[in-house]
């Protein structure tokens, strides 16, 4: 059981939040009057007590909120709750979405200090059920579902594409293909082809969002750009070449172009890391063959979190 030390909120981003006693959270929103609210997956910010009061023996005396986070929390080690957790305070529920985040711009405390703990200790959630909190309100995580749905996000890799010169058909249609067969679509992104926004995307979506599944289509071909298995080797700890193997084996059945493709698959802590070709077509086969055999794995890789 933890607690709810501090409640804190502010009208603009970037800036220092505001200790307050009570606040209405709104589901699928966020706190109300917080800049922060709205209709994404970082409605409201965490932070344990216990990280600030060691910020603060560095000699620095920040007040709750200088790190811009919703709520100061005491009794969770927060970074260390799995993604998908569900967290009961007073009459609300929150879900965990994120673990840390990138910082683009130095906020506020980071100007003052040189130092802000929020994307490396806090973490983030959106709310399932709203209501009023308050100030000392008790805390209880809550087991996380079994039969929950595996996520899934989906990365294209055009430069056309990107440049809105061609249409992306293929994430789309991937899109459809993962939700008909009960996955949860948590983001879909399109990235110009080359390593450094495609390793930065794979990163963030294992570490700091821990989905399950993560498809990448387009950039395995033989062009220079095309480097898809190479960032995608570069970011897993353990490579999964038989899954490569085997919609390569099938596709070869179809077209003898399969054989050209240099796609691979691998795992980054607990998310699976596979690339598909560029085409819809291929796209389509390829997932005919493997989905079937993942859930297996999937739920492997995810089961030290149910355990």
């Amino acid at each position: 059981m933890g607690k709810l030390i501090a409640i804190c909120r502010s009208e603009r981003k970037g800036t220092q939040k505001t200790e307050i006693e009570e606040a209405v959270l709104r589901v699928d929103h966020g706190m109300e009057g917080d800049a922060h609210a709205g209709n994404w997956h970082r409605q409201i910010s965490l932070l344990a007590l216990e990280k600030i009061e060691e910020f603060r023996q560095k000699g620095v005396n920040v007040e709750y909120g200088a790190f811009g986070e919703n709520l100061v929390t005491e009794g969770f080690d927060l970074r260390n709750i799995p993604v998908g957790t569900r967290i009961q305070l007073g009459e609300t529920l929150l879900e965990l979405t994120q673990i840390g985040k990138e910082c683009h711009d130095h906020c506020a405390i980071y100007e003052k200090t040189g130092d802000c703990i929020m994307p490396r200790e806090g973490v983030f959630a959106r709310v399932l059920k709203g209501g009023p909190i308050h100030k000392g309100d008790e805390m209880e995580l809550l087991p996380l579902d079994p039969n929950r749905p595996f996520t899934a996000a989906i990365i294209t890799l055009s430069d056309r594409a990107y440049r809105k010169e061609r249409e992306d058909k293929s994430g789309p249609l991937i899109k459809e293909i993962l939700q008909d067969k009960g996955y949860e679509v948590l983001e879909s992104l399109l990235l110009p082809d080359g390593k450094p926004a495609l390793k930065q995307a794979l990163i963030r979506l294992a570490d700091q969002r821990q989905i399950n599944l993560i498809l990448t289509t387009g950039g395995t071909g033989f062009s220079e750009r095309d480097v898809t298995p190479e960032a995608t080797a570069e970011v897993c700890d353990r490579m999964a070449p038989g899954i490569a193997e085997a919609m390569r084996a099938e596709s070869m059945k179809i077209t003898c172009h399969a054989m050209l493709s240099r796609q691979t698959a691998g795992i980054r802590k607990k998310s699976l890391i596979v690339n598909l070709p560029g085409s819809p077509k291929a796209c389509r086969e390829d997932l005919d063959i493997i989905l079937p055999a993942l859930s297996h794995g999937l739920g492997v890789l995810r089961g030290s979190e149910d355990s």
